[in-house]
């Protein structure tokens, strides 16, 4: 191929890149998301997950979401959990273009199933998290619509990896670690729009067991999320930065149980 095709299958291949990124409108907010995580084991394979996520805009003065998550546990093996539950959120009308097209707050109900892979490498801790949803988030057919018209359905499937490393050579229970996790969201099936990647979630964090059944974690997350509608043609996205705090609770019935 001559040179001078060359440079110029480059110069339109940046044209291209440069287009793409001028056709797409961005908002970008400031988050921070507060997190409760509790499990309960009730049985030798089962127990009980709880979870609620209180998600706030301008890190914590304005509303993002709300989630409440419940869900069913069994240890199909000491590598493999399997859960079963329900997802209740309330999402705000935050940042700059709200995800709703009308401004209004909003209501999604969630079934879901979820099988997470964890493993062990010298002293750093893996785990791969598979989730399928299944979401019904509310709609509004117009503007003087006071509560949701209807519900659209959704599917959508997510991947995390996790590497967790302890900042010990030695570790022992109550070592600090640092953890970092990457999470893709896709969406796929009918009424999808515009998202078939829905969002990416990126985080950053330090962690502690203060005791066998407390553990508290703290650092950054980044989030990118395609609205799954257009503005005049245009891919929306957002781009979310901001702080994340998990306080995590294991309780075992069991053993509570044999020590009576």
């Amino acid at each position: 191929m001559p040179l001078k095709f060359r440079y110029l299958l480059l110069f339109a291949f940046l044209l291209q890149a440069i287009n793409a990124q001028t056709t797409r409108i961005t908002d970008r907010n400031d988050i921070g998301w507060y997190n409760y995580f509790g499990t309960f084991k009730v049985a030798n394979k089962w127990s009980v997950h709880t979870e609620y996520q209180w998600r706030r805009d301008q890190t914590i003065s304005n509303p993002q979401q709300s989630l409440l998550r419940l869900g069913a546990n069994y240890q199909a093996s000491p590598k493999l959990q399997l859960r079963l539950g329900y997802a209740w959120i309330e999402t705000y009308a935050y940042g700059d273009i709200p995800l709703n097209g009308f401004g209004k707050t909003f209501i999604e109900h969630r079934s879901f199933q979820m099988a997470t892979i964890t493993d062990k490498i010298w002293n750093i801790d893996l785990s791969h998290r598979f989730m399928l949803e299944q979401r019904w988030v509310g709609r509004f057919n117009s503007a003087a619509s006071t509560s949701e018209d209807e519900y659209l359905f959704l599917n959508r499937l997510r991947y995390m990896f996790r590497l967790q490393i302890p900042l010990a050579k030695n570790p022992k229970p109550k070592t600090p670690y640092l953890a970092v996790y990457d999470e893709i969201f896709l969406g796929f099936g009918e009424n999808i729009g515009a998202n078939v990647f829905d969002q990416n979630r990126l985080g950053l964090l330090l962690g502690c067991n203060l005791t066998s059944n407390l553990k508290i974690e703290a650092g950054y997350l980044n989030q990118i999320v395609q609205f799954g509608r257009n503005i005049n043609n245009q891919d929306v996205y957002q781009y979310n930065n901001g702080l994340i705090v998990n306080t995590i609770f294991n309780f075992d019935f069991q053993k509570n149980k044999e020590t009576k």
